[in-house]
């Protein structure tokens, strides 16, 4: 018999940056997502949290070979 399973989970990762003290909330926002949106911020996620939401499994017929 095969099973699949399937397992959901919300991980949640952090990152500290260094963003100028001088920026107004807006601009703050913009470049966090620019920093998400190329790639930069990538080596600095960590992950934080993991949340398990679900799990499930299905049963999958195997077609026997004759």
């Amino acid at each position: 018999m095969r099973v699949i399973v399937t397992v959901v989970e919300r991980i949640t990762s952090e990152a500290h940056i260094e963003i100028p003290d001088e920026l107004t909330k807006e601009v703050i926002k913009q470049q966090i997502v620019d920093l998400y949106n190329t790639g930069q911020m990538q080596t600095d996620l960590n992950i934080f949290q993991v949340d398990f939401e679900s799990i499930s499994a299905r049963i999958v017929s195997e077609v026997q070979a004759t």
